[in-house]
């Protein structure tokens, strides 16, 4: 019958209530120490933070090498190495910090969106430690969790215009509050961290040896210091599409087009390494920052519009593995100087994936008092999860009109 089940499910969260009221009032929560647990993609992180932001230990093991040698990520491979290396992660995390468990206030772990043998793994490790050391548990939001990492280094009141990019996903939002996001647009196909891997390895840069230790969007980056931008020219996406939404694809394929041309030129077979190389990826670089950097101007403008920002002060954040690429972060410069706002972006080494933002992100919840859980709560992990509330079509709708600005970028 539905009416004894009603009942039940009353009881059990009243227990869960009754259970967060008592460990709320012990020494353990009032310490407010957070371990926060990252396992989204392909780097296994831990760290424990205090409520003032403070990393008292971390540690981070990166699959970085192992799929360079693959040449990308294998799902299966990244969840072994995973599991070969959380439990050691999180022990280095709380050793450097000298925090024993039970000094901990809660235990942070992301549980979406990602790759989902990736999540699993940290999850089902987050919720056997909460459960032995009976610890309230908070799931995180990988994308919140990199929006609000610049708080945690900064003073910043809510709203604020933010845009994440990465290698999994590109997105502007208006961040409202810890778990309040308004999202103005996404990626259609693939994100800009993506295309420039992709763009890397057709062109073999792993055949450079000053190359060979980076990362797709790191060879790029350096190669594109050195090269001519305005040898080739590429279309920016999406030029007569009025929203703030991106697509990368046909970008991708304008490049491969490109390098066949080149290659058939030079009489080189796939895989040889073109002698114009550089100015191909300086190209491809400018091509990406400007579509950025478009999509992010005419967000600010439909903020603007319609007062979803500040009048005094507002703020652009940008977040992510591929805010790290200095040349995007001078172009968003640009718009940001243009329309008046400040540009904050968070050091390189806390723009990738790591523990310490997904502990700040359960510092910040644990504030406010959301979505922190008993640890027999059963969770799930969501491979795909949309952030916040979905306004794309209003900002299509508003049809927003750019005006010119030139993306200069100085060198």
């Amino acid at each position: 019958m539905a009416f004894p089940t009603m009942i039940q499910s009353k009881v059990r969260i009243l227990l869960r209530l009754l259970w967060c009221k008592q460990t709320a009032g012990s020494k353990a929560f009032r310490s407010r120490l957070v371990l926060g647990i990252e396992t989204s993609c392909d780097e296994t992180g831990a760290a424990v933070m205090d409520e003032s932001g403070a990393i008292l230990g971390e540690s981070l093991h990166s699959q970085k090498e192992v799929h360079l040698r693959t040449g990308g990520i294998i799902p299966t491979v990244a969840q072994a190495l995973h599991r070969g290396n959380i439990e050691r992660v999180v022990q280095e995390a709380l050793d450097r910090s000298a925090v024993a468990p039970a000094q901990l206030a809660a235990v942070a772990a992301t549980v979406k969106p990602g790759l989902a043998l990736s999540l699993a793994v940290g999850l089902s490790f987050s919720q056997r430690f909460v459960r032995h050391h009976n610890k309230p548990f908070i799931p995180v939001h990988h994308m919140e969790a990199h929006a609000l990492t610049v708080r945690m280094l900064q003073p910043l009141h809510f709203p604020f215009l933010v845009l994440l990019v990465s290698g999994g996903h590109a997105l502007l939002a208006v961040a409202r509050g810890v778990d309040d996001f308004l999202l103005l647009g996404r990626t259609l196909d693939e994100a800009p961290g993506d295309t420039l891997d992709k763009v890397a390895r057709r062109l073999s840069l792993r055949k450079l040896p000053r190359c060979a230790a980076l990362s797709g969007g790191q060879a790029i980056e350096l190669l594109a210091q050195d090269g001519d931008r305005k040898r080739f020219r590429f279309r920016t996406p999406m030029g007569q599409t009025p929203d703030c939404c991106f697509s990368f694809a046909g970008l991708r394929n304008q490049v491969t087009l490109l390098i066949q041309k080149q290659e058939a030129e030079e009489g080189v077979e796939e895989g040889t390494v073109l002698s114009c190389v550089s100015d191909i990826a300086a190209a491809t670089q400018h091509t990406v920052a400007s579509h950025l950097a478009k999509r992010t101007h005419r967000a600010v403008l439909f903020c603007r519009t319609n007062r979803l920002l500040p009048s005094q002060n507002p703020t652009l954040v940008l977040s992510g593995g591929v805010a790290s690429n200095q040349y995007i972060r001078k172009a968003l410069a640009v718009v940001a100087e243009a329309t008046g706002l400040q540009l904050l972006c968070p050091p390189s080494r806390f723009c990738t994936d790591n523990g310490a933002m997904v502990a700040w992100n359960g510092v910040e919840r644990l504030r406010e008092g959301i979505g922190i859980l008993a640890p027999e709560v059963e969770v799930s992990y969501e491979p795909r999860a949309p952030l916040g509330v979905d306004i794309t079509a209003e900002v299509r709708a508003a049809a927003i009109r750019l005006p010119s600005i030139r993306i200069k970028i100085p060198d």
